[in-house]
Parts: structure tokens; sequence; C-alpha cells
């Protein structure tokens, strides 16, 4: 026959760990939860930042063009000019040939700046993505 206190002691032991368990699992979840919020917040943040990067890049490259186009412009219609005051057909040609040639240096001047600027709007853009990633990365190693 069974005791009565021994079963009611057993039961309360039982009721017990199921508690505690319950309350570790609550409190494990919530955890849990909280620093998936923590992290998604982080993510947000540096998606945010990486966009005012890019937007600051392209206005940079958008001005730098603008300034290229405007020169490039103004330098043409003083090369028209001084071509419509040469007095041979010779110096015709050789105003026009240090025209090309000077227009052609200052483009590939112009495109090496533009790659420079382009290639530090690409690191400064990615490099909150990159610092995220590589966050999650350590953190998920933490858990082994």
């Amino acid at each position: 026959m069974v005791d009565t206190e021994t079963y009611k002691s057993t039961v309360e032991k039982v009721t017990a760990a199921s508690n505690q368990a319950f309350k570790d699992g609550v409190e494990k979840t919530l955890g849990a939860l909280n620093e998936v919020n923590t992290l998604s917040k982080a993510n947000v943040e540096a998606v945010v930042e990486s966009l005012t990067a890019a937007t600051k890049g392209a206005e940079t490259v958008g001005a730098q063009a603008a300034a290229y186009s405007k020169k490039s412009w103004e330098e043409a219609v003083s090369a028209a000019k001084t071509l419509s005051t040469a007095k041979s057909v010779q110096e015709v040609i050789e105003l026009q040939s240090s025209y090309a040639k000077s227009a052609l240096e200052a483009y590939v001047s112009e495109m090496n700046a533009l790659t420079e600027t382009l290639s530090a709007s690409f690191k400064d853009t990615f490099k909150p993505i990159n610092a995220r990633m590589t966050a999650t990365v350590e953190k998920f190693q933490s858990y082994r």
C-alpha cells in the first residue's frame, strides 16, 4: 500500500521540478528573444549607416562628374574660340592636336579620380555590413 505522505512528497517534488524547468525554459526563451532583438536592432542600424554612406558616395560622384563636365565644356568652348582665330591650316591642326591631347589627359585623370572615389565609397558603404557579419559570425562561434 502506498504511503500518503510519500505520495504527497513525491508529487510536490515533481511539481517543484516541473515549475523550475518551466521557469528556466521561459527565462532562456526570453533571453534568446532579447538577444535576437538586440542583433536585429544592430543590423538595422548597420543598414541605415550603409545607406547613408552610399548616398554620400553617390553625391560625391555626382558632384565630381558635374564639375568635370562643366570644366570640359568650358575648355571645349575656349578651344573653339582659339581655333576660330587661327591664321592657317597648320595652326588649326596644331591647336586641335593640342586640345585633343589635353582633353584626353584630363579625361584619363578624371576617370582615375572617379575610380578612387567609387572605391572609397564602396568601402565606406560595406564597412558597417561587414562589421555586422563579423559580429554575427563571432556570436555564433561563441555558442560552440
